[in-house]
């Protein structure tokens, strides 16, 4: 009977703390590393908003205003770059696709208003890939345009895919009314969006992301540079995208990877060219220096393995649907500490996969990540004895 494997300090604890299992405790580094000194501040930065992100948990390092409504002027292209790549694996565009330069699209670029150009000639056909290598290291307009109208028939169209796909990957107050980055109303993202942003292109589509790192574009005779000169600067660096009109300053959204690590780092609204460079740079390298990352539970493995009523069986195996890291200050990943929510009583049927409880990973004060807890295996209803018998002691518990 499964009351007598229940604790007498389960029965009789409060309703908000019964039932709730100690997690597995927190795997420990086999030589931690030491911390001589209390990690410093991030370096100061020039902006009217900027973070630094861990690229594989989420965590935001350091930053300011980040929630902070911004124009993203050219870092725009990066969402346009993202819809491309998710319609081309959708296999509903091709890489050797002709597209037309439409007027609009030739305007857009230079050949009417002012703005970064790929020099793509008035009703001429350019291969789908090379329009992305204009976008993405030449930072063309006139590119972003003809592949927008390409893949959605008109900019609006193009646009209203844009923000189905930022919703998607969990930017929370981002709009987009064109595939380029000009100023105009309702084009709007935040620091924290960006960063959102970059490490959802870094996760889904790795191939196109290493377009990013290139630092040279030939086309039509004419040869142009990557306006990101961290990829001069630095060999860890390999993207992300610079940004720049009168009304959003100098931005730059940059990305490095060094061993297993790589960092996120987005700076809006600065001063200069090198002034971003510069700061995204400090940024970068503050991170690496004073923070590390972990890897505490792989996914599908057991965390715990609460009391489970009216199931086939006593228990129900509880883990993760993915692996759960945490980013912290060096030398202090030993402090970090695991602890769960679970509902007072887990009732079968579960099904796998189905969401239960949370885990929280905390050091000191500060809440470091959640994930919720899933089930690892199906927990079906038991027999009719087991549930009746269940029913009275769950009756007992509540008492």
């Amino acid at each position: 009977m499964k009351f007598l494997g229940v604790s007498l300090a389960l029965l009789f604890a409060g309703a908000a703390t019964a039932q709730v299992p100690t997690p597995q405790p927190v795997p420990k580094p086999a030589a931690p590393v030491p911390q001589a000194a209390p990690t410093p501040p991030p370096p100061a930065i020039t902006g009217t908003a900027w973070l630094l992100m861990d690229d594989a948990t989420g965590q935001v390092l350091a930053g300011s205003n980040e929630e902070q409504r911004v124009e993203p002027a050219s870092i725009t292209k990066v969402m346009t770059s993202y819809v491309v790549s998710a319609e081309l694996k959708n296999g509903k565009i091709k890489l050797d696709d002709e597209v037309l330069i439409s007027e609009n699209a030739w305007r857009g670029g230079g050949g009417g208003t002012d703005g970064s150009t790929s020099f793509l000639p008035v009703n001429s056909k350019v291969k789908l890939e090379d329009l992305l290598h204009g976008m993405i290291v030449q930072s063309g307009n006139d590119a972003s345009i003809a592949l927008a109208e390409h893949v959605a028939g008109s900019e609006d169209a193009f646009a209203s895919l844009m923000n189905a796909y930022a919703e998607r990957i969990g930017m929370r107050d981002t709009h987009f009314v064109n595939s380029h980055g000009l100023s105009a109303p309702d084009h709007y993202t935040t620091a924290h969006d960006i960063a959102r942003m970059s490490q959802a292109l870094i996760r889904d589509f790795p191939e196109e992301y290493a377009q990013y790192a290139l630092k040279e574009f030939t086309f039509n005779g004419i040869r142009q540079y990557n306006r990101n000169s961290l990829l001069w600067k630095d060999a860890s660096v390999d993207g992300i995208k610079t940004g720049h009109h009168s009304g959003a300053g100098f931005c730059l959204a940059a990305s490095a990877k060094r061993g297993d690590q790589r960092l996120i780092s987005v700076v809006m609204g600065s001063t200069g060219e090198k002034q971003r460079a510069d700061d995204s740079l400090a940024l970068l390298n503050w991170g690496f220096r004073f923070f590390e990352s972990h890897k505490l539970y792989d996914a599908g493995a057991e965390v715990t393995a609460p009391v489970l009523w009216k199931g086939e069986t006593d228990t129900v195996p509880l883990g993760l649907a993915a692996p759960l890291l945490v980013t912290v200050e060096r030398g202090k990943y030993e402090q970090v500490k695991a602890t769960m929510d679970l509902p007072r009583q887990l009732v079968a049927p579960i099904a796998r996969g189905q969401e239960v409880g949370t885990l929280r990973l905390t050091l000191g004060d500060r809440t470091l990540v959640e994930r919720p807890l899933v089930a690892l295996a199906d927990a079906p209803e038991g027999g009719f004895f087991t549930r009746v018998s269940d029913g009275f002691w769950m009756w007992w518990e509540s008492e």
